[in-house]
């Protein structure tokens, strides 16, 4: 039994999977930054994508379940090259479903994507942007200098085409801790992050996500230069909340890597550990009956998710005093 599993123990916690809601497909690890607290190691210089005919079966799968939303992850998954593709053609779905993107803001500021930003209100597409900090000292630590600038200008650019303001349009933001320690209230966090944002740059948005740093992969990678993994893994642990479990994503979400691999959640899928008994399983060869009772598999890196107010690709799961 594992540290997280014993956790789940001592508490009287069981995690297991309920009707599956979101489809989350990692498109690939390209991107046009290399940020700190990246847990997909994803840069401008990756190769990884997933495959015309891989995307072609995925979609094929989608269209026949009744999971309301997929959200498309990366890397940056606009970096694609049949990322409008994919999308018309899950917008010409009988069923109608939400199309989340992990947007990369700056992606809007490259050459050769100028069409982004229509696109995506002319699709209606929900938005999510990392947006770690309302200074660009902080925005440009974790991320890259001058990527605070790059930032507020595709959000002025989102903001006149309606996002943030039209119900239909709907944008928000994700804010990671700079340094290894948890979230603080997202509550409070919001209304100071709206309030800056509105009276410096004009930007409104939608929610705010806080979203605690996980000690994987390039994170893993810096904390230990930092001499500080060990200190945030103690602080992950010791923080264990059970309140969070009935929240987490990996109950109601399918995650998808870029070879159309299943797993268990995004952590799983970029640490490799693979849903047990299922090493091989596609997601085009997934029957949703038979997945609800795969157990879900978890490790250490657990705790990431159930620390504090626990964390999940929405953001905070729970209120803590």
């Amino acid at each position: 039994m594992n540290s997280f599993d014993q956790a789940l123990t001592d508490a009287k916690k069981s995690l297991t999977r309920t009707d599956a809601r979101v489809l989350q497909l990692n498109m690939g690890k390209l991107c046009n930054l290399t940020c700190v607290h990246c847990h997909v190691n994803a840069g401008p210089h990756r190769k990884e994508l997933i495959t015309h005919e891989d995307l072609e079966q995925t979609i094929d799968w989608f269209e026949k379940t009744d999971i309301p939303v997929i959200d498309l992850t990366g890397g940056t998954p606009e970096m694609h090259p049949d990322f409008r593709a994919l999308v018309e053609r899950i917008r010409s779905f009988k069923k109608p479903r939400e199309i989340i993107t992990r947007l990369n803001a700056t992606i809007l500021n490259e050459p050769g994507y100028e069409w982004v930003s229509e696109f995506h209100a002319q699709h209606k597409l929900t938005i999510i942007a990392s947006m770690p900090c309302y200074s660009p000292e902080n925005v440009n630590a974790q991320r890259g200098e001058g990527v605070f600038d790059s930032s507020i200008s595709a959000f002025q650019k989102l903001n006149s085409l309606g996002y943030g303001s039209d119900p239909d349009l709907k944008m928000h933001f994700v804010f990671n801790p700079h340094g290894a320690k948890l979230p603080p209230s997202q509550e409070a966090l919001e209304a100071d992050y709206k309030q800056e944002l509105k009276q410096h740059f004009g930007i409104v948005f939608n929610n705010l996500y806080c979203i605690t740093n996980m000690p994987i992969a390039r994170y893993a990678s810096y904390l230990k230069r930092q001499k500080k993994l060990a200190a945030y893994q103690e602080l992950l642990m010791t923080s264990f909340n059970p309140s969070s479990i009935d929240g987490l994503m990996c109950r109601d979400t399918i995650s998808v890597d870029w070879n159309g691999q299943v797993y268990d959640c995004d952590f799983n899928q970029q640490l490799d550990l693979k849903i047990e008994g299922q090493s091989h399983l596609k997601v085009w060869d997934l029957q949703l009956d038979q997945f609800s009772q795969f157990p879900i598999r978890t490790a250490s890196h657990c705790f990431g998710c159930t620390a504090g107010s626990g964390s999940s690709c929405g953001g905070t799961l729970v209120a803590v005093n």
